[in-house]
């Protein structure tokens, strides 16, 4: 598997003028938000107008992925352009320990290191003015100790100790009692569009919510909780109340954007770092959830808005991936990278013209050598066309599933397409070792049938939730 080197080079028929001003970027991460969990993805009780207009504005992708099925590998290749297994940043920081498992992990990075420029240090160099405003998650040290302008709320925690102020997270003054979250970000991202208008920006606004703790408006709370049925697939009346108070705040940001006449030039992405939390929300029809390794893991929403560009209310079926980001937003911004660059994904610009085009490589990636409360034993996978395989580590058994037929993951075909599961299980290895991913190892330590460590139950109590992260 060779390594994808990104070179960005620029000519004539460039997609902007060389005289016209970059397009300004507005990057909307959600932590842990489900692929179904938005009206314009089929949820029966999630409301969420503006980002439906959103979608309807621009292009959703129906096969969209994170690089993990925990966010803090995510993030760090939505930032770098690469896999996290080519980072050895592979779980959230600081992980889950299990000293008595079968395998033993590997020694992985905790943080985000300085080897690889940042999407807001490659766009420094072109003129852009950044800032992240909310989660950080990558390590001790903080946005603007890699490229960015501005820091409002980011830092080594994983999640609020509370959505209502006081909220005790570090790089934020305190709002007034009561204040929440979610709101204040949403003013935040507002004012420094506004204090930018004027200059190129790139704004990386990595929403806490919907991230646990479970904690929302009251009088939301019992609206939501009025309207769910006993046959409703979304039943979480404090995640709905979540979720409405983010699609507000959505719509306030591009009303901002309206407002200051500045939105025919700002291109719109909206993701989320993993799949749904079982414990919030139901990913079905997909399996399982965060923390597993199957598609309810890392099947996330994908909403890209280029004014102008993007057909309106377009449906795009092909797999892309967080890596992807990095490559794609260069393009856009016409910011030139050197071949020293390692990146991982490919350019979105094809699709994002016409979502029926195809892109130029025949596979994505995952590797979490790692456990996790979620369902996760130590797994890489990969995704070909229609075809998705497992390879698990604690006992070297595959699975394999169509996803055109199978898209729940219910039906295992590795017994019965010996030959297309030793196809694709040679592609992942030899992807591995391209990017040197690292591996675990036989355990010395294992007690077989040893408990988990304590705090470590699928659902633990409100006890271990800490400011460092329960589940993520």
């Amino acid at each position: 598997m060779k390594r994808l080197f990104l070179l960005v080079l620029f000519c004539p028929l460039m997609l902007f003028s060389a005289d016209a001003r970059k397009p300004n970027i507005v990057f909307i991460l959600i932590d842990d938000m489900g692929w179904s969990d938005l009206g314009c993805t089929g949820s029966d009780l999630f409301q969420t107008p503006n980002i439906d207009k959103l979608a309807a504005r621009g292009m959703r992708f129906t096969n969209a992925y994170s690089t993990c099925t925990v966010c803090s590998p995510t993030r760090a290749s939505i930032l770098t352009g690469q896999y996290p297994a080519r980072l050895h940043l592979t779980d959230w920081i600081p992980g889950h320990e299990r000293p008595k498992a079968p395998l033993k992990i590997p020694d992985w990075t905790q943080k985000l290191t300085h080897d690889q420029p940042t999407i807001a240090e490659l766009l420094k160099r072109s003129g852009y003015v950044s800032a992240s405003i909310g989660k950080w998650h990558l390590g001790k040290e903080f946005p603007t100790d890699f490229g960015f302008d501005l820091n409002v709320g980011g830092c080594h925690m994983g999640q609020p100790p509370s959505y209502f102020a006081p909220y005790k997270i570090p790089t934020m003054k305190e709002g007034p009692d009561g204040e929440y979250l979610t709101d204040r970000q949403t003013d935040e991202a507002c004012r420094f569009i506004e204090s930018s208008k004027d200059k190129p920006f790139f704004l990386y606004f990595p929403y806490y919510c919907v991230h646990t703790p479970l904690q929302a408006k009251k009088a939301l709370i019992e609206e939501y909780a009025a309207k769910i049925k006993p046959d409703s697939r979304h039943k979480n009346a404090k995640y709905a109340a979540m979720i409405q108070t983010l699609d507000k705040g959505i719509g306030k940001l591009l009303a901002k954007l309206d407002e200051l006449k500045i939105a025919d030039n700002t291109i719109v992405i909206f993701t989320s770092d993993n799949g749904g939390l079982l414990q919030s929300t139901s990913n079905v029809p997909l399996r399982a959830g965060k923390g597993s390794a199957y598609e309810g893991g890392v099947r996330v929403p994908l909403i890209v808005l280029w004014p102008g560009v993007t057909p309106a209310g377009s449906l795009c079926e092909e797999p892309v991936i967080s890596v992807d980001h990095v490559p794609t937003l260069m393009e856009l911004a016409q910011v030139e990278v050197g071949q020293a660059q390692i990146c991982d994904g490919v350019s979105l610009t094809p699709l994002l013209r016409n979502p029926k085009e195809k892109l130029k490589r025949d596979a994505i990636f995952w590797h979490y050598p790692h456990y996790h409360p979620g369902g996760a034993t130590p797994y890489s996978a990969v995704r070909a066309g229609d075809w998705r395989l497992v390879e698990f580590f604690t006992d070297n058994h595959v699975e394999l599933y169509n996803l055109k037929d199978d898209v729940g993951e219910k039906n295992d075909l590795s017994e019965k397409m010996p030959e297309k599961t030793s196809e694709l299980r040679k592609k992942l290895a030899e992807w591995r070792q391209s990017v040197g991913a690292q591996l675990p190892t036989k355990n010395a330590d294992h007690v077989p049938g040893a408990p988990e460590k304590k705090g470590q139950a699928m659902f633990p109590g409100p006890e271990w939730y800490t400011a460092a992260g329960a589940l993520d």
